[in-house]
């Protein structure tokens, strides 16, 4: 059986936190895009809460990570870092906005 999108989704969601904040990166809004090819390859196009984020190595190493683990049988997970657009916290979910207080 083929991985797909929201699986791969389910996994970065339940595993990879942003240290600084102690949210899951889906719903902080920094995943934009994920593609499964044939479901042998990952694709992950994602962003940081700002370019100088001291932890960005530490989230992509766990994206990776915690994908790999989950799903042995894929080829490659590859994960793109982009800066267009800039992530903002409008972007993040409305559990996380309530999770940290946002109105």
């Amino acid at each position: 059986m083929a991985v797909t999108e929201e699986q791969v989704r389910d996994v970065i969601r339940k595993n990879v936190f942003d240290p600084e904040i102690g949210l899951n990166i889906v719903d902080l809004g920094l995943i934009y895009d994920i593609k499964v090819p044939e479901g042998k390859t990952v694709d992950v196009k994602m962003t940081l809460t700002s370019p100088g984020c001291p932890v960005g190595p530490q989230i992509i190493a766990a994206v990776q990570t915690y994908v790999h683990q989950a799903h042995p049988e894929l080829d490659a997970i590859n994960v793109h870092v982009v800066w267009s657009p800039l992530w903002n916290p409008d972007m993040m979910t409305q559990e996380a906005k309530d999770q940290l207080g946002f109105f």
